[in-house]
């Protein structure tokens, strides 16, 4: 069973399934009927969720399994017995090459295992109109969608935001490579992001905190690039670096 706790997690997650018309194990609980939770049971109603009104006590028991973060459940909670289907944002690589608009931006997670960071860079995909995201199937934060974490901190958009789950990133940027893209690498000693004129279609990589990106990896990228700063520290929390680039593409593509 999955739990979602928190206005946002709950409101987006009711808003996938009004949309799938997909309400198979889904079930809305709630203890405190204020303005917010009495939209999401508006929502829940519509798209035909059982719905009960139960103590907050029984939410709390429902929640004493999470992580301390998930706990604070703001008197609403949704469970759902129905993630074993393959979670509709979830694509194939190739499948989804077939399809790919003429304007397209990518971002590539390697070794990117924190759900905070995904969930938050997942937030940013959503904001900035980032196409798709590639993970690893091994080293990185699994179960994107069913991921408590992930859904809280991306404040839904893991429900929307396409993620192609790949056994191999560097046969992944190949198949990028050979369908148009450039490959750009977040890293320290780059080509300042103030120079970069991102090309209709573009893969920009992120590599953990700690090792960055893999060196075969690196190897692949047509350009390295830098966000430029002035603090005392050496380097920027990796979503928040994949925030400032996503934007600085975005930017780019209204002009």
């Amino acid at each position: 069973m999955n739990i979602y706790t928190g206005f946002h997690a709950v409101e987006e997650r009711v808003k996938k399934c009004l949309e799938d018309k997909n309400v198979s194990g889904i079930k809305l609980m709630y203890s405190k009927p204020g303005p917010r939770i009495k939209k999401i049971i508006d929502l829940a109603k519509k798209a035909k969720i059982p719905v009960e009104e139960v103590a907050e006590s029984d939410l709390d028991k429902i929640c004493s399994n999470l992580p301390n973060h998930a706990k604070d459940h703001r008197g609403i909670v949704l469970s759902s017995n129905d993630e074993k289907e393959k979670p509709q944002n979830m694509v194939e690589l190739d499948q989804w090459l077939t399809a790919c608009p003429e304007k397209a931006t990518v971002i590539m997670l390697d070794s990117v295992t924190d759900p905070h960071n995904v969930g938050a860079i997942l937030r940013s995909c959503d904001q900035f109109g980032a196409s798709l995201m590639i993970i690893p199937q091994i080293r990185s934060a699994s179960d994107i969608s069913g991921n408590d974490i992930i859904a809280r901190t991306s404040a839904g958009a893991s429900a929307y935001v396409p993620v192609a789950k790949v056994a191999n990133l560097v046969r992944s940027v190949q198949l990028l490579k050979d369908n148009g893209f450039w490959i750009y690498g977040a890293d320290a000693g780059g080509e300042s992001l103030q120079k970069i004129k991102f090309p209709e279609r573009t893969c920009i990589i992120m590599g953990s905190e700690g090792s960055g990106m893999a060196k075969l990896l690196e190897e692949q990228c047509d350009t390295i690039v830098s966000i430029p700063t002035c603090g005392k520290i050496d380097s920027l929390n990796v979503s928040v670096a994949a925030g400032v680039l996503l934007y600085e593409k975005y930017r780019q593509s209204l002009q």
